[in-house]
């Protein structure tokens, strides 16, 4: 039986430098023998040629450099986002625009409930959208004093709790001093749980302890039917608690053959000592398979900048809000990345503010003194506020960055208006000065931070409009050509997978994503219209809704 598929389309843009452009790819084995002409291919031997996509686009399958796995767990809950969102299934959720429509949307669900004690819980939510209007523990009472209430903010950094939840937690008391449970004039906790530590007790009476985020076997599964209908092959867990109990439950469902997405899971630290944490992420990567990637670590060493959560740089916030906070102490940044760069682990760092890109950067000049590693590849997410000079730094140590696009779309106005201000709102996210001090980058959605789709994403690089129609640092716009880059090689070189995919080129995996239109052909304020049919994953071709 012969296995050689050759797909012809309509364009295939191959981000390979040495050959663009090609009409036609030929498959086997789920890697690629080559692209190009029908009669260059012919060369290969006996093949069956495949029409389905003569009137479609291939682009290689986009890689999802910055997601969480438990996008596809959050469905389960309450989605109580200021904006629409479209779940695994396709369905569209209208957005709720004020406290009341949230506290009125989680009060319907309350109503559904048979069990007076089991958890109600809430995500997407985000003040910053409400004028300042900060949720606390009256509003969620008004949904219920006994059942345990919890809203999850968009960006996963803070959790609001009712009375109910933080009597379970053992928080609804007096006297707590913690820099993460801000206190009402009562001297109890407004509800408002700020950070890892302060959110973990009540997230673990509501159900959404590390368990959510290891992400079950059908979680994974709706996680991988929201990629095939944006179009990505290869997604990140990046924040992972990779228990055995979670790992083996990945090695199951991306064992299956009919899987079509590949997962790259960063191990979190959470509790460990640096030692523990280097070990364990040695000990993963001998589990790693070709669907699976393990052996990376991330670390979080601020919060976020529309949560007030992120470390600033004088002058601090343009509110005058206090600075954010030290997600992992500095001194234990320094030891993980040491230990890192002598162990061969590749490490990937969430930065927010500008404070805490200068610490992480400090932290590597001092490592990189003891540990010279070449080709380290260590990577800075989202590293939102950076600037020329914190770039060229990067550089010159060796680093990439992962730039967090969609910020310009759903937070830009409140970070011109709120948390930096003008000057420094236009310099976020900068791609472009990325690509013009010689950074590798790629940029992502952070899902379910926001919604995880490349197109869009390529979008907000290209055209930095907010959400309320402001253009947003116009110098920092790429052009269509470095933002699909971004999204397939940029991504995977981020991921040290540029030698299996990302580009469309003989030898690599043979991961496509289909598409209705040519984006090199649309217009740059079309680009995220681009219907998507589904992707070709290790040459099977998988539509879109048919998982």
């Amino acid at each position: 039986m012969n296995d050689t598929v050759i797909y012809r389309a309509r364009r295939i843009v191959t981000m390979n430098p040495s050959r663009p452009v090609a009409s036609h790819v030929a498959v086997r084995d789920g890697r690629i023998l080559g692209a190009g002409s029908l009669a260059e291919l012919e060369g290969w031997g006996a093949y069956r040629l495949d029409e389905q996509f003569a009137d479609k686009v291939l682009l290689p399958g986009f890689v999802e450099g910055h997601s969480h796995l438990m996008e596809g767990a959050l469905w389960r809950f309450v989605q109580v986002g200021f904006h629409d969102r479209i779940d695994p299934d396709g369905r569209t959720w209208r957005g709720a625009k004020s406290i009341d429509a949230v506290i009125e949307r989680l009060a319907e669900q309350d109503g559904r409930l048979v069990d007076g004690r089991q958890p109600l819980v809430g995500w997407g939510f985000d003040p910053i959208y409400f004028g300042g209007r900060r949720c606390n523990r009256h509003d969620l009472d008004r949904i219920s004093t006994t059942r345990p209430v919890a809203i999850v903010h968009a960006s996963l950094h803070i959790v609001n709790a009712n009375s109910a939840a933080l009597a379970a937690a053992g928080y609804l008391r007096k006297g707590i001093v913690h820099p993460g449970l801000p206190l009402a004039e009562d001297g109890l906790p407004t509800g408002e749980c700020r950070g890892p530590d302060a959110m973990a007790p009540v997230a673990a009476e509501v159900g959404m302890d590390r368990g959510l985020l290891a992400a079950d076997t059908e979680a994974i599964r709706a996680f991988s039917r929201l990629c095939v209908r944006k179009g990505v092959t290869t997604a990140t867990d990046l924040a992972a608690p990779l228990t055995p109990e979670s790992v083996q439950g990945m090695l199951q469902v991306t064992g299956e053959a009919a899987f079509p997405t590949r997962i790259v899971a960063l191990l979190r630290q959470l509790a460990q000592t640096p030692q523990q944490l280097i070990d364990r992420a040695l000990a993963l990567r001998g589990q790693s398979t070709e669907r699976l990637r393990l052996g990376k670590v991330k670390l979080v060493a601020d919060g976020s900048i529309q949560g007030f959560s992120a470390r600033l740089r004088w002058p601090g916030y343009y509110n005058g809000l206090p600075n954010g906070l030290w997600y992992t102490a500095p001194e234990q940044v320094r030891e993980i990345l040491a230990l890192a760069l002598a162990n061969g682990v590749q490490v990937h760092t969430h930065t927010n503010g500008d404070e805490a890109t200068d610490m992480v950067l400090d932290a590597m000049a001092a490592a990189l003194v003891r540990h010279p590693v070449p080709g380290h590849r260590f990577t800075l997410q989202h590293c939102q506020l950076a600037d020329a000079a914190q770039f060229r730094r990067i550089r010159e140590l060796g680093m990439c960055v992962n730039l967090f696009a969609n910020h310009t779309f759903y937070w830009g106005d409140a970070h011109y208006e709120q948390t930096v201000g003008p000057e420094r709102a236009e310099r976020m996210n900068a791609c472009a000065t990325a690509i013009a001090t010689g950074v590798p980058f790629a940029i992502h959605s952070d899902a379910p931070v926001t919604p995880l789709g490349p197109l869009f994403t390529a979008w907000c690089a290209v055209n930095r409009r907010t959400a309320g129609g402001r253009l947003l640092g116009g110098s920092q716009r790429i052009t269509i050509a470095d933002a699909l880059r971004a999204v397939t090689l940029g991504a995977a070189y981020t991921l040290g997978l540029d030698g299996e995919i990302g580009s469309i080129e003989t030898g690599k995996r043979a991961d496509f994503a289909v598409l209705e239109a040519d984006p090199m052909e649309t217009a740059a304020e079309a680009l995220a219209d681009i219907a998507v049919w589904g992707v070709v994953a290790d040459g099977r071709p998988v539509a879109a809704g048919s998982t």
